[in-house]
């Protein structure tokens, strides 16, 4: 497990090891979450690049007659 310290500015240092694993590239972007005193960084990844991980989902969906344009 990796410790990291709080600056004076309210930043981290993510450990190597941590951005290796994760895949964390300079610049890319992170959402934060606190839940329940927990501070969870995640990966904010383009909707566009996940077109195609899932084959065979089914993407039928029923709609109202108003909404069908």
């Amino acid at each position: 497990m990796s410790t990291v310290t709080v600056s004076p500015k309210f930043q981290v240092v993510i450990p190597k090891d941590v951005r290796q694993s994760a895949g964390i590239q300079p610049g890319q972007k992170l959402a934060v979450f606190c839940i329940g005193g927990i501070v969870e960084l995640v990966p904010v990844v383009d909707i566009k690049s996940l077109r195609g991980s899932m084959p065979g989902l089914n993407t039928d969906v029923e709609r109202e007659e108003e909404e069908r344009i």
